[in-house]
């Protein structure tokens, strides 16, 4: 498949994220930017500010600047200055490091970060005078504010740390007039669909099985606008398949990688018999992917449910899913597992191995970025098979290579 060139409308790369800095568009008031730590393939991370308001409770600004409902809301600050403790359970508000003065035809969207995710913080993204949660509006000028809620575990944070990631858009053909509805809508035609999806499944083999052989025949993988994809259930008896949060565990200290062990935070799960899983609600669960994905450089992605009809249960927290995983900058590597972050509600759900469980939607482009997911940039989870957040030390398989026709 030929690469698209440039185009008017699409995810902005590295390149033109870098250009967005340059230009004012996104800034940061205390130390700056830290251009080769926080710029990404298809985002740039957004760090945590100095100081976190305990709430009252969540809230979506509407009218008010999110100053405005902090002041009512609000029951305390803590310093994060030197680090501090954000309580298991509460709700936190951080205004971040990074601004915006975005240009008429230019949105953003947030999205936790994968360790994030797999260590069940639940983060979003408000703006002022905001009405959807993660969703920053063509020409916003102003500062960006994270809640954070750690939902399994107390942590330990401090100013700096980089929590969530933020995705540009280009608008070309949009504009700052478009109202909520009208974005909503756009964003829907941004993925590829239809027999554009069909193509780019086919021309650049999107799924691979467990080898990295080629899924060929994607009847039941194949959706209108994403790729329906299963949970991995499967395995001899001593296989981890799944992990689930232990209670009362200790504070985990979001800056010490690799430090903590697996099995003081986690209860490993195995393969179930006849295939079959119950899953407890308002439990947490981190579990993989039957097949693996690739992403090639002119696409970036983003996981989201498959279908509410099928299930009262949420399966991912950290949705983005950049430019070149699970693919290489050449096509050398033969799909990488996603990671599943499952929490059901109100009531125990029964999974099966290969069961779909999410959706995974392609974004063009509006270039190839110069730089691609993976080891050159230090990516963490680029040969991931069932993978816990890098804070534990690191277990896994390597990716197979070479399989099949690439």
């Amino acid at each position: 498949m030929t690469s698209p060139a440039i185009r008017s409308m699409g995810v902005f790369p590295s390149q033109r994220i870098h250009q967005l800095i340059r230009d004012g568009a996104v800034y940061a008031d205390r130390e700056g930017i830290d251009l080769a730590g926080q710029v990404q393939p298809a985002s740039i991370d957004l760090s945590l500010g100095t100081k976190a308001y305990r709430l009252q409770a969540s809230f979506l600004p509407q009218a008010d600047t999110v100053a405005q409902r902090v002041e009512e809301l609000s029951m305390y600050e803590v310093d994060l200055t030197q680090g501090a403790i954000l309580e298991r359970g509460a709700v936190y508000l951080i205004p971040l490091n990074e601004r915006l003065a975005l240009p008429a035809h230019v949105r953003a969207k947030a999205n936790p970060k994968s360790s994030t995710g797999r260590l069940d913080i639940f983060t979003r993204v408000i703006t002022d005078h905001c009405a959807r949660f993660e969703e920053i509006v063509p020409g916003y000028r102003g500062g960006l504010f994270m809640e954070v809620v750690p939902r399994s575990f107390t942590v330990k944070v401090r100013t700096g740390q980089r929590l969530n990631q933020l995705r540009f858009y280009d608008m070309t053909d949009g504009g700052m007039s478009a109202s909520i509805r009208e974005l909503e809508i756009m964003s829907r035609l941004e993925f590829a669909q239809g027999q554009e999806l069909q193509d780019l499944y086919n021309q650049r083999e999107l799924l691979c099985d467990g080898e990295g052989r080629f899924i060929g025949a994607p009847d039941r993988h194949l959706g209108a606008d994403g790729l329906l994809m299963g949970v991995n259930l499967g395995g001899d008896d001593d296989t981890v398949i799944g992990y689930k949060t232990k209670k009362n565990s200790k504070a985990l200290d979001l800056d010490r990688i690799g430090a903590y062990r697996a099995e003081d935070y986690w209860e490993a799960l195995h393969p179930p018999r006849r295939g079959r899983l119950i899953l407890e609600p308002e439990e947490f669960y981190i579990f993989a992917s039957k097949e693996r994905i690739r992403i090639p450089l002119e696409y970036a992605s983003e996981m989201v449910e498959f279908d509410a009809g099928t299930g009262e249960l949420r399966t991912h927290y950290a949705g983005f899913f950049d430019p070149g995983f699970g693919h290489g900058a050449h096509g050398e590597i033969r799909g990488t597992k996603a990671v599943l972050e499952v929490r059901p509600h109100d009531v125990p759900f029964i999974i099966e191995d290969g069961q779909i469980l999410f959706k995974m939607k392609y974004e063009a482009m509006t270039s190839a970025p110069l730089i691609h997911y993976g080891a050159a940039i230090g990516s963490n989870y680029h040969d991931q098979e069932l993978r816990l957040s890098k804070l534990f030390i690191k277990t896994g398989a390597p990716l197979p290579s070479g399989a099949g026709k690439i």
